[in-house]
């Protein structure tokens, strides 16, 4: 018999906490009619000034499916505040959640650079990603160096290493969910790996706060630059994405349990016309 939902949520209250927060976020971009080209992370948003979009995108989500998915899939992982025995808990994943939103978010634009300008794919100037999914995919990452023992059973029948699960998780998306952004999930993979393997490290509630003070300010100067800073833009109608489809992952005992695999969509102008 499986524990209480309260008693759930008190053993995972930071991650009850942001699943509250991309909750309360969606309910009012589907109020205010908000779409992707407003509070989405593009390239081109992003030469432009709009540097806080990649503070939005990541908590933004668009359609109720793609909310779903992705906050199933952080609620099984939330299990990582429960292990401070080993040194993760609470502090950590709030510490390291933070670096992940905003890391994730500087090497997705990072990568759009090289595409764009080295290899001169031209398409990515227009994509346009939103969703949590880039940190979840850190998460699963972390998790599976942190904790290699757990498994993950794939559809009931197929029972393999956690520390598989990112690529896994990557690759099966990208098939079955064309309009994921494979380049969002791969930033929140590497981010992952640079955090478990202590290329990025240090994190305490000094620097945290700092780089929490860091993050509102340059958010709220970019938002300045931009000329958004009137939210004019919030009663603009929203463009919806497609429906997408549900993956379940279920396991017992020691066995991670995942509900879906995370989605980060993403929308260009190329694909409006289709």
């Amino acid at each position: 018999m499986g524990k209480p939902l309260l008693y759930e949520i008190l053993e995972k209250p930071a991650t009850s906490c942001v699943i509250g927060i991309c909750s309360a976020i969606w309910f009012y971009i589907h109020k205010k009619n908000i779409g992707y080209s407003h509070v989405g992370l593009s390239y081109e948003h992003a030469v432009e000034g709009n540097h806080w979009r990649i503070v939005t995108s990541a908590f933004s989500h668009i359609s109720v499916l793609h909310l779903v998915f992705n906050m199933s899939a952080l609620w099984s992982l939330g299990v990582v505040e429960q292990l401070g025995q080993i040194g993760l808990g609470v502090e950590y994943y709030l510490h390291y959640t933070l670096v992940l939103v905003v890391f994730s978010g500087v090497l997705v634009l990072v990568m759009y650079h090289l595409l764009i300008q080295r290899f001169k794919v031209d398409y990515f100037r227009r994509v346009t990603a939103v969703g949590y999914s880039c940190v979840v995919f850190g998460w699963m990452t972390i998790l599976s160096i942190k904790q290699p023992s757990l498994k993950l059973d794939l559809f009931g029948f197929l029972s393999l290493p956690i520390s598989f699960a990112p690529f896994e998780s990557l690759i099966f998306t990208s098939i079955i969910v064309p309009q994921a952004s494979f380049i969002g999930h791969l930033a929140g993979i590497i981010v992952g790996y640079a955090i478990a393997w202590g290329l990025i490290h240090g994190m305490n509630n000094y620097w945290a706060i700092s780089m929490l003070g860091w993050i509102a300010i340059v958010f709220v100067f970019s938002l300045k630059r931009s000329g958004a800073y009137d939210f004019n833009f919030l009663e603009i109608e929203s463009v919806t994405d497609p429906s997408l489809p549900s993956v379940r992952f279920l396991g017992n005992g020691r066995t991670l349990q995942m509900s879906a695999i995370p989605v980060e969509v993403k929308h260009s102008e190329l694909e409006l016309l289709e």
